[in-house]
């Protein structure tokens, strides 16, 4: 439950709350995650007047603000096809509404389809104080205190990557069973994001060429049962995702 609430003017204000010792303060985005029911008690910093609600197009990168809502990122232009078909699996509309791209990276699990495609993407945060850069695949192995105390304000993708996305679930409207991100960049770099499964989606291919894709994603869902699916399964399923999506992606016309 919420025990204080503070709304501050500035990104000092902020961090000096943050970075508070005697009593556990997060962050409020959208408030989607902070605002359901816990035993335990922590205070909250609006982040909504700090001025983290923009997008700048730098490039062939897009520097979305961590207050941008998913909905929001949805409605750019140019915005990767497969990247908005995860964000529309990701929450329903009046979710998007309010759900912010930091916020829902910060408390993605390995059924997010929107944080699988965005690990395939390569996305970096920025985070305040010391103006770090940190890649997400990183941020997910932290969590989850791995950032008390700061503040994701940006998160960067580029826009000419050519990206895949393929799922498979028990419902149109359920979280994957399996869903596999393929992004291949204009050089031949290949990375695979899988999900479904797990605290966070699984990086399982990094590389300068897609040699060893299905071995590698066999061993990236090696262990990878639960009550939803068998690890067998989802190794087969995710194969099958996979080489789909590279097929798919590599088909794309190559952006500048």
């Amino acid at each position: 439950m919420i025990s204080e609430y503070h709304r501050p003017a500035s990104m000092d204000e902020a961090l000096a709350l943050l970075s508070r010792k005697n009593h556990k303060t997060v962050p409020l985005a959208g408030g989607t995650v902070v605002n359901q029911p816990r035993d335990e008690s922590w205070a909250v910093v609006d982040l909504q007047d700090l001025g983290l609600d923009t997008l700048q197009q730098r490039g062939n990168f897009l520097e979305i603000g961590a207050m941008v809502t998913l909905q929001g990122l949805l409605a750019v232009d140019g915005l990767s096809p497969a990247l908005r078909q995860s964000i529309q699996l990701e929450a329903t509309y009046n979710l998007r509404q309010v759900a912010t791209v930091a916020g829902t990276l910060m408390a993605a699990s390995g059924r997010s389809p929107f944080a699988s495609a965005m690990l395939a993407l390569d996305a970096r945060l920025q985070i305040q104080p010391g103006d770090k850069h940190m890649e997400l695949g990183e941020m997910f192995l932290s969590r989850p205190d791995g950032l008390a105390g700061q503040l994701v304000t940006s998160v960067t993708v580029p826009l000419n990557v050519r990206l895949a996305y393929h799922s498979v679930a028990r419902t149109p409207a359920d979280l994957p069973l399996v869903c596999a991100a393929v992004g291949v960049w204009p050089s031949g770099r290949v990375r695979v994001a899988l999900g479904g499964y797990g605290q966070q989606p699984i990086m399982a291919l990094d590389g300068p060429e897609p040699g060893g894709l299905e071995e590698a994603v066999r061993i990236a869902y090696a262990e990878a049962g639960d009550t939803w699916a068998s690890a067998e399964y989802r190794r087969e399923t995710a194969v099958i995702l996979v080489r789909r999506g590279y097929e798919e992606a590599s088909s794309i016309p190559v952006s500048a």
